[in-house]
C-alpha cells in the first residue's frame, strides 16, 4: 500500500468507480427506485407553491375574493403537508439504505482482510486499514444517504423552475438568469479550493489514525523511556495539521455560501427592478412578479446543494478508489481446487529442498530438508534471523515456499484445505495474543466442538487452573484487551490451555517459555510433557536447557541446516551447537556467580 495514497484524490468523477459503487445498490434497488420517485415528487410539489401564490394574488386578493382565497390557502397547506410527508419518507428510506450498504461494505472488507496472507499485513500499517473500514466507508455512506438520489431532485427542481418561469415570461426569465455566469465562476473556484482542502483533511486524519494506533499500542515503551513530551509534541503537530485543514475548508464554505446568497439577492433585485417596471407598464401581473421572486429564491438553493454534492462525490471517489484497491488485492494463498484430505492427521512432517525469500534476492531459507515421524519431537535452534520462525510460518502456510515442498502425512500442504491444515497444528508463540472477553472464550475461541469439560480439562493439565481459580468468576472472568491484566507467564499458561483444547496432531512451541518466570516454568513443565505426549512437536528455543530431551536438534545458520543430532551428539561435534551451548552455559555461570569446570 502506498504510504501517501491518502493524499491522492484522483478524478472528481470516475465512471468506472461510479458503476462499481452502484452495484452495492442492487440488493436495495426497489428502495432506491422508490426514493427517486419520492424525490421527484417532492421536487414537483415544491414548484406548486409559487404558482399558487401567483393565482392567489392575481385571481383572489386583487379581486377581494375571500372565499376563493380560503380554498386556495387550504390547498397550499395540503401541498406543504404532502411535501413534508414525501421528504420524511424519502430521507428515512435513503438513510436506511445508506446504513445497509455501509454494513455490507464493511463486512466485505473485513471478510477480505481475513483471507489475505500474513505478508499483506507485514506491508500495510494497521492504522491505514482501520481508516478504510471506518472513515472511508462513512464517506460512501454520505454519498448513498444524501448524495446520489437527491441529485436527481436538485436537477429536476432546476429544470422545472426553468420551464415554468420561461413559460410565464421569457424576458423576465433571462433577466433572472443573467447572474448565473457569476455563480458558475464562484462555484468552479469553490470546487477547486474545497478539493485541495479536502485532500489535506483526508491526509491529516489518516496520519492521526496511524499515529494513534502505533503509539497507543506502544504506550508502555513510551512511558518506560520517558518519551511522553516528545510524543505529545508529535501528536500536537498532526492534530494541528488536521485542525488547520478543517479550518481552511470551513473558510471556503463560509465564503461560498454567503456569496451564493448575495448573487441570489442580486437576481431578486434585478427581478424587482425590471419586473416592477413591467408591472407598471401592464406587461405582467403583480402575482407573476411575486412568483418570479419565489422561484428565483428556490432556483439558487439547489445550485448551492449541488456544490455540496460535488464535495461529497469528490470524497466518495477518493474513498472508493482506496477501498476497491484494498478489495482488489489478490488472495494469494487459496484453498486447492481439488483438495486432498487425509483420513486422520497423524503428524508426519517432511521439508523437501525448501527455499524461501520474503524479498527478492534475499533468501531466508536455502534448500532445507528434514523429516519427522509422527510423534517425534525435534528442536530448531540458531541465531536470530537464521530462519527458525520462517519454518513455522511455511508449515502453517502463512506463506508459500519459493522452492521445494512441505508435506504432512505425505500430502503437500498446498493440496490441503487451509482450515484443516491450521486446525491440525497448534502453535504457542512467545508473544501471546488474548482477546477481550472471558477466559473460557479465549480458550475455546467460540469453537462449538469444545465444551466446558474440555476447557476445564485442558486448563487443569497445563496447570492454568491455578491462575483461573484466583480470578473472580473463574472461567467467566473477563479479560482486558490483549489480556493486559495478566502477567506474561499467566498469558502463556492460557495459551497452552487453548492449544490443548483444540487437540492438534502437531504442536509448535515458538520461544514459548522465554517469557515465563522460574516458578511458572516449574508449573507448566509437567503440563508441557503431557501436552506433547503422542504429538509431533517442533520446539524453537534460545534456551538450550529446555530442549535437551528432544529426539533431535536441528541447527540453522543463515538459512541453512548445518547440524542435526541429539544434544549429546552435537556437543561431541564441537560445532555451532557446542559454541551456542558454551556461550549460554558461561552466561548462566556469570549470572549465578558460581564456577564450573
Amino acid at each position: 500500500m502506498n504510504p501517501h495514497e491518502d493524499e491522492i484524490l484522483g478524478k472528481a468523477y470516475d465512471s468506472r468507480l461510479a458503476r462499481r459503487l452502484l452495484t452495492y445498490l442492487k440488493p436495495y434497488r426497489r428502495i432506491a427506485g422508490a426514493a427517486v420517485l419520492l424525490t421527484l415528487a417532492a421536487s414537483a410539489v415544491q414548484l406548486v407553491g409559487p404558482y399558487l401564490t401567483k393565482i392567489a394574488i392575481d385571481s383572489y386578493i386583487l379581486r377581494r375574493d375571500l372565499s376563493g382565497l380560503n380554498i386556495l390557502a387550504l390547498l397550499f397547506i395540503a401541498f406543504l403537508l404532502l411535501q413534508f410527508v414525501l421528504a420524511y419518507v424519502q430521507n428515512y428510506m435513503m438513510n436506511w439504505m445508506g446504513q445497509k450498504i455501509m454494513y455490507d461494505l464493511r463486512m466485505e472488507i473485513y471478510c477480505h482482510l481475513q483471507r489475505l496472507e500474513i505478508a499483506f499485513f507485514d506491508r500495510n500499517p494497521v492504522g491505514r486499514l482501520m481508516t478504510r473500514i471506518t472513515s472511508d466507508v462513512d464517506v460512501l455512506n454520505d454519498l448513498f444517504a444524501s448524495g446520489v438520489i437527491t441529485i436527481f431532485g436538485d436537477i429536476f427542481t432546476l429544470a422545472g423552475i426553468v420551464v415554468v418561469i420561461f413559460a410565464m415570461n421569457s424576458k423576465l426569465a433571462l433577466v433572472t438568469f443573467s447572474v448565473i455566469p457569476f455563480l458558475f465562476l464562484a462555484t468552479v473556484l469553490f470546487k477547486i479550493k474545497v478539493r485541495q482542502s479536502y485532500r489535506r483533511v483526508r491526509t491529516a486524519i489518516a496520519r492521526i489514525n496511524a499515529f494513534l494506533q502505533e503509539n497507543i499500542t506502544g504506550m508502555s515503551v513510551t512511558q518506560l523511556f520517558v518519551q511522553e513530551k516528545r510524543k505529545f509534541t508529535q501528536f500536537d503537530g498532526r492534530n494541528e495539521e488536521h485542525r488547520a485543514a478543517n479550518q481552511q475548508s470551513i473558510f471556503y464554505y463560509a465564503v461560498f455560501y454567503p456569496l451564493a446568497e448575495l448573487i441570489g439577492a442580486v437576481a431578486i433585485a434585478l427581478i424587482i427592478w425590471y419586473g416592477g417596471s413591467e408591472v407598471l407598464s401592464g406587461s405582467i401581473t403583480i402575482g407573476t412578479l411575486v412568483a418570479f421572486i419565489q422561484y428565483s429564491d428556490r432556483f439558487y438553493k439547489p445550485i448551492s446543494d449541488l456544490s455540496e454534492k460535488f464535495n461529497t462525490l469528490q470524497g466518495a471517489m477518493a474513498s472508493s478508489e482506496r477501498i476497491f484497491k484494498l478489495l482488489d488485492t489478490p488472495v494469494r494463498l487459496l484453498n486447492p481446487a481439488s483438495a486432498r484430505l487425509p483420513k486422520a492427521v497423524r503428524g508426519a512432517i517432511e521439508f523437501r529442498d525448501v527455499s524461501f525469500q520474503y524479498k527478492e534476492n534475499e533468501p531466508v531459507l536455502k534448500h532445507v530438508s528434514f523429516s519427522l515421524s509422527a510423534g517425534e519431537k525435534i528442536a530448531i535452534v540458531g541465531a536470530t534471523g537464521s530462519g527458525k520462525s520462517t519454518i513455522i510460518n511455511l508449515l502453517n502456510r502463512f506463506y508459500d515456499v519459493t522452492e521445494g515442498s512441505i508435506f504432512i502425512d505425505g500430502i503437500d500442504v498446498r493440496d490441503m484445505p487451509l482450515d484443516l491444515l491450521r486446525r491440525s497444528i497448534g502453535i504457542v508463540l512467545q508473544d501471546v495474543f488474548l482477546f477481550s472477553g472471558t477466559i473460557a472464550e479465549n480458550i475455546h475461541l467460540h469453537n462449538p466442538e469444545i465444551g466446558e469439560s474440555q476447557i476445564e480439562c485442558a486448563a487443569r493439565i497445563v496447570n492454568a487452573d491455578r491462575i483461573i481459580e484466583k480470578c473472580s468468576d473463574h472461567f467467566q472472568h473477563r479479560l482486558n484487551e490483549r489480556g493486559s491484566s495478566l502477567s506474561a507467564g499467566e498469558r502463556q499458561l492460557l495459551s497452552f490451555a487453548r492449544c490443548l483444547a483444540y487437540n492438534p496432531a502437531i504442536l509448535v512451541l515458538d520461544e514459548a517459555t522465554s517469557n515465563i518466570d522460574t516458578e511458572t516454568e516449574i508449573l507448566i513443565r509437567d503440563g508441557l510433557n503431557k501436552l506433547m505426549r503422542d504429538r509431533t512437536a517442533i520446539i524453537i528455543a534460545h534456551r538450550l536447557s529446555t530442549i535437551q530431551n528432544c529426539d533431535r536438534i536441528i541447527v540453522l545458520h543463515r538459512g541453512e541446516i548445518r547440524e542435526i543430532g541429539s544434544h549429546q551428539d552435537l556437543l561431541k561435534r564441537r560445532g555451532i551447537y557446542y559454541k551456542l551451548y558454551q556461550l549460554q552455559y558461561k552466561e548462566q555461570l556469570g549470572a549465578t556467580g558460581t564456577n564450573g569446570s
